[in-house]
């Protein structure tokens, strides 16, 4: 089993801790078959709320179960609970980790940010933004409390061990 950590880092004006606006955000991956090295064509959806049965006969259970269609091999993910979600916040405007998953016959090699709601928190005003749609690459908006712009743009994502 191998362990993938996702970190992101975006560029946020006036915002901070960004973050899946809901606990059952679907997370869309690009995966890829460690045994044949096959990427799948089509991003896959995960959630932390739906568990799917691992063949093999030991009641284990994983986020994501998939049969390569190439290998025929099946691989799982799960995320990693003790590691939970973490804001992003652009301090030092370096990527940072945000979640890890527990894979088996499968490696994440993308993530596409631009499905699913998030949310982030105003600086000035701590005012909660939970209906930020990145669709278009990038999120502009206004503080009322603040008087100032917000806004979400240039996501970057990277895989690697954890």
């Amino acid at each position: 089993m191998v362990r993938l950590m996702l970190k992101i880092k975006a560029e946020l004006e006036n915002v901070t801790d960004l973050e899946p606006a809901t606990e059952d955000f679907e997370y869309f991956f690009q995966v890829k078959c460690t045994q044949c090295n096959e990427i799948h064509p089509k991003l896959i959806s995960i959630n932390r709320q739906e568990e799917y049965e691992v063949s093999g006969g030991k009641g284990g259970t994983a986020n994501f179960v998939w049969k390569c269609g190439i290998c025929k091999r099946e691989a799982n993910a799960k995320f990693e609970p003790a590691f939970q979600t973490k804001p992003y916040s652009s301090e030092n405007g370096q990527l940072q980790p945000f979640l890890t998953l527990d894979c088996r016959n499968l490696e994440f090699v993308g993530f596409d940010p631009t499905k699913g709601t998030w949310k982030c928190v105003g600086v000035e005003s701590g005012t909660v933004f939970d209906d930020v749609e990145l669709t278009e690459g990038e999120w502009i908006d206004y503080d009322e409390k603040a008087a100032l712009p917000v806004g979400v743009s240039e996501v970057k994502c990277e895989w690697s061990r954890a």
